[in-house]
């Protein structure tokens, strides 16, 4: 996967943009960060991912998820984007997105999709 990957399977949920965090490419929602792709250009930066449930992302998908002393005492993970599943990183962000996105947005959404 790449970033602009990532951005194609976004933009399907509402208010989601292109933006910048801390001068690297990032989506945000109404100006809350969704994710961003760390200085490498090939890492992503995934948001609400808790202690436990990334401990259990890296034992199982070392080669995909990590995490740098930087983000040790953040509910973060950092996501190697070559080699990570489209699901996964689908189930990740929309699950943030949820986070961040207005209720009324989150809930018309669910009601198109049905």
């Amino acid at each position: 996967m790449t970033f602009d990957d990532v951005c194609a399977l976004a933009s399907v949920w509402p208010g989601v943009e292109r933006s910048t965090s801390y001068g690297t490419p990032a989506l945000k929602v109404k100006g809350k960060l969704l994710t961003r792709l760390r200085e490498d250009g090939e890492t992503l930066v995934v948001l609400g991912v808790g202690f436990d449930e990334r401990e259990m992302l890296i034992e199982a998908e070392p080669e995909v998820f990590h995490f740098t002393p930087h983000y040790q005492d953040w509910p973060i993970v950092l996501m190697h984007l070559a080699k990570a599943n489209a699901d996964a990183v689908e189930a990740l962000l929309l699950r943030r997105w949820r986070t961040v996105a207005p209720k009324r947005v989150v809930k018309e959404f669910d009601l198109a999709k049905g």
